[in-house]
């Protein structure tokens, strides 16, 4: 099974604000305009490291190499510890 395809799930993610901002506009309520405007930048950039990371863990599942499941996401581990 194929993961959803990034573009189409970051679209999702512009609809659902795009909704509630236009309401807010209508509303004329600048403070919760400005509220979703940082929180869409800030979920969007989160959305993107998370989908880095699923695209990661795809490639490697898929990968031939004759390193086992473990010694797998050990190394994943040991490359997204932060310091």
């Amino acid at each position: 099974m194929s993961p959803r395809p990034k573009d189409r799930i970051l679209a999702n993610l512009e609809t659902i604000f795009r909704e509630a901002y236009e309401q807010a506009k209508q509303d004329e309520d600048r403070q919760r305009m400005l509220g979703l405007d940082s929180s869409y930048q800030r979920e969007q950039l989160l959305l993107e490291v998370l989908l880095d990371i699923r695209d990661v863990l795809h490639e490697v599942a898929e990968s031939k190499s004759k390193q086992s499941a473990i010694e797998k996401l050990s190394a994943l581990k040991k490359l997204t510890k932060l310091k």
